[in-house]
């Protein structure tokens, strides 16, 4: 009777850590499900606002035109429709506000009533003319035509250089800088944490007393627990002040504030695994190295460190890893700013921190709110590489020492 007991209790523990591990993973796969739906969503849509449009004159040839040339056009850095392709004359912009240069309140009568005729009127006498307003405005005998905008494919949304999702007329998605901020912060934190952490480890799995290390271990394992917030203030307070003074900058808030703040913040995942690993070479290799001759240090350099290169570089990783899906103290420290960087000492913005700063902001279901969701499928494919990389470095040097 025990024995069926026994039994029963160990098959209902088997089932409850089965349906626990089957409702982990279905979890994780549908919110990676969604998150990719979400985001798909930006490719099937015109990157124009719901319920405008932009037309042309009927006689004008030109009648598709890419996101960039209509920013162009509205920032007056394209002026004759001759360089779109069509006729030479001058191009004329028209917003809803733009009304009153061309009629009286008296003609566009009480309440606007009028409008709808007279934009059709305008757009039918100006043959340059290219005219954003609410598609509400558009009555059954409009002359103009409308201009088909292209939809964002994926590579333009990855190799955009302006990031500017609430522009008007065409919103502007492109990614380009976001992506490349994120690396450029995310490599200058692991070149500042990997020396001081592959020191710290050394020293603490093969210099330091076992008291030392009792002490200083648990302090280092603390910098873990400390949220990113407080990081963020850190940054903020301390460290783009003496980097604007060092460096006698116009302001401290640039990708170098943003490396060392993270540098700091994957000291101790990178210190943590790095020492596990030297821990773990085994005591009889040390040995054999000394009694040969060898001293601490090349013991150390030549034996240890090669041993354990594959923890130290699963640390490294995971380090950036950190680094990259890092959101609040990047945000606080970096100067936010949407452009490629060309060097440490610009401001820059990653893609945690625009997904952070803008999605409260951003329309539910809108274009900009499914372009924050594609972001966030670009981060979740850079990470998802790095825990693939750290698998692939881990799995092979274990197979080397077997």
């Amino acid at each position: 009777m025990k024995t069926n007991f026994k039994q029963i209790k160990e098959k209902v523990i088997e089932s409850i850590l089965m349906l626990s591990s089957a409702a982990t993973s279905i979890t994780v796969v549908l919110i990676v499900f969604f998150l990719f739906i979400e985001g798909a969503g930006v490719f099937t849509k015109k990157p124009i606002d719901k319920g405008f449009l932009l037309a042309v004159n009927e006689s004008n040839p030109v009648g598709k035109l890419e996101p960039s040339q209509i920013k162009d056009i509205f920032d007056q850095k394209i002026i004759n429709w001759s360089e779109l392709g069509g006729k030479d004359e001058p191009i004329v912009l028209f917003r809803t506000g733009d009304i009153t240069d061309y009629y009286t309140e008296e003609e566009l009568g009480e309440n606007f009533v009028n409008f709808p005729d007279k934009i059709n009127e305008l757009i039918a006498k100006t043959p340059g003319i290219i005219a954003f307003f609410s598609d509400k405005y558009v009555n059954k005998e409009f002359k103009g035509k409308e201009v088909d905008i292209n939809k964002i494919s994926v590579y333009k949304f990855l190799s955009g250089e302006e990031w500017f999702p609430t522009a008007e007329p065409v919103a502007q998605m492109g990614v380009k800088p976001l992506i490349y901020g994120t690396l450029w912060v995310s490599l200058g934190a692991i070149l500042l944490a990997l020396p001081i952490a592959l020191a710290a480890a050394i020293y603490l799995s093969e210099i330091a007393k076992k008291r030392t290390r009792n002490l200083l271990k648990p302090l280092i394992e603390l910098l873990a627990g400390i949220p990113s917030v407080v990081y963020g203030f850190f940054g903020l307070v301390v460290i783009v002040p003496l980097i604007q003074s060092v460096f006698n900058l116009p302001v401290g808030e640039t990708a170098l504030a943003g490396s060392v703040v993270l540098a700091i913040m994957a000291l101790p995942t990178i210190i943590t695994i790095s020492e596990d690993a030297m821990r773990n070479t085994p005591r009889a290799m040390k040995e054999a190295s000394l009694a040969l001759g060898a001293s601490h240090w090349q013991t150390i350099y030549k034996v240890v460190i090669p041993y354990s290169a594959s923890g130290i570089t699963a640390g490294a990783i995971l380090g950036i890893g950190r680094a990259i899906g890092e959101t609040m103290a990047v945000l606080m420290v970096t100067g936010n700013a949407a452009v490629i960087p060309h060097s440490f000492l610009a401001p820059i913005r990653t893609i945690p921190a625009t997904i952070a700063a803008e999605l409260g902001e951003a329309p539910n279901g809108g274009l900009h709110y499914e372009a924050l969701f594609a972001l966030g499928c670009i981060l979740f494919i850079i990470t998802f590489g790095i825990n693939m990389l750290v698998e692939l470095v881990t799995n092979r040097n274990s197979h080397k020492k077997h």
